[in-house]
């Protein structure tokens, strides 16, 4: 029975099943082989030796006075001829041998083990692809699908990158080694569906984890990240320590680490920001490279107006307003942008407008005066009147 248990210990290190799945694979297919040979009710039990592979196959019959289902029940008579202590009542085990089974039996048995076997791979598969749900892995492309990639995770399992999910303009190759971000992975009967991406923003999120140790061990953390993939992303980060740079500690020396980030990405090109709790401050920070004058914001509206100077507010809006854009993600604000003359021309026009309603207020005012005054003098002559009379 060697054997069998070298085959076992093999299947086991190859398909990463567990050993005793299959062990008890083996007893069921046993018995339901037996099952079709007989083509009837059967009670049999099969017991496999956890350490040599022997196997111990039997049936059990009840004791009765008289037999009315052979393959269930047993005469009292035949059996103590087994055991002379047996009763009326009494379960007796009668052996039997697998060499009885027939060939039909055999190969159906034989199918059962297979079929477990690829059942419990792909469930096998499953379990570690799913425990990387929401992180990345490295693959290797394949082949073109339609405007699909195909790409294997490992000698036994594939994904498809969609267009959807590819950086614009990207293109691969056979071999390349890429990162992917794992969406969603979904169980068929085919095995895993592992919906992957390329552009999700996480996937920058959990590269610069596997990069920057400070991000790795809760040093610095990444607050929020906005993106547009192949193009340019901005991520907020915080330290913990107040001794740690969470800017520097990402950039890396000579930016070594933002650099190899970067090169996963194809080039994208990222701003790392320091986040902070004041509204202002962080959305003057998400503005980089731009510089800022001053930030007014509505906490209620969760919107600001930015004053930037007037030879930056290209900057500041960016290339068909992608850094603003960008900014205003990050932080979750709707951003208002002024150069320094538009908002000097907005202030005098609101100014304006304040001293009209000012001039207005008193025009109101004189009207009200006046009123009053001629209220007065009518009540004057009424009294008059009264007085004469």
């Amino acid at each position: 029975m060697s054997e069998i248990m070298d085959a076992l210990a093999q299947i086991e290190k190859e398909k990463g099943i567990d050993r005793e799945i299959l062990m008890e694979t083996i007893e069921k297919a046993i018995i339901d082989a037996y099952k079709k040979d007989k083509d009837g009710e059967v009670n049999m039990k099969v017991e496999m030796d956890r350490e040599t592979g022997a196997f111990v196959a039997f049936v059990e019959k009840e004791v009765v006075e008289t037999v009315e289902n052979p393959s269930m029940q047993i005469s009292l008579e035949e059996a103590k001829m087994h055991d002379v202590n047996y009763e009326i009542g009494d379960v007796v085990r009668i052996e039997i041998q697998p060499k009885n089974f027939g060939r039909i039996s055999a190969q159906n048995a034989r199918n059962v083990i297979v079929q477990k076997i690829k059942e419990e791979e792909r469930k096998s598969i499953f379990n570690h692809f799913q425990c990387k749900e929401k992180d990345i892995v490295t693959g290797v492309v394949q082949r073109y699908i339609g405007r699909s990639v195909c790409i294997s995770l490992d000698d036994k399992t594939d994904a498809i990158l969609t267009e959807n999910e590819q950086i614009p303009g990207e293109t691969f190759h056979p071999m390349d080694r890429v990162k992917l971000y794992i969406i969603e992975v979904k169980a068929s009967n085919k095995g895993p569906k592992i919906l992957v991406s390329r552009t999700h923003p996480d996937l920058v999120k959990r590269l610069f984890e596997k990069e920057v140790t400070e991000v790795a061990d809760g040093t610095v953390e990444i607050k929020s990240i906005s993106r547009e993939a192949g193009s340019r992303s901005k991520i907020a980060v915080f330290s913990n320590n107040a001794n740690v740079d969470p800017v520097g500690a990402c950039v890396g020396l000579n930016g070594s680490r933002v650099n190899a980030i970067v090169n996963d990405l194809r080039g994208e090109k990222i701003d790392i920001i320091n986040w902070n709790e004041n509204p202002a401050i962080f959305i003057k920070n998400a503005l980089s490279p731009s510089s800022v004058v001053a930030v007014t914001v509505d906490l209620d509206e969760k919107s600001a107006r930015v004053v930037v100077p007037d030879n930056q507010l290209s900057l500041a809006i960016g290339k068909e307003g992608q850094n603003a854009r960008l900014a205003a993600r990050l932080t979750g604000y709707k951003i208002d942008i002024k150069s320094e003359s538009q908002a000097e021309a907005l202030r005098a026009e609101e100014e304006e407008d304040e001293e009209t309603d000012e001039l207005l207020d008193a025009e109101d005012m004189d009207i009200i005066d006046d009123a009053e005054d001629i209220s007065d003098m009518e009540e004057a002559e009424d009294t008059d009147d009264e007085a004469e009379e």
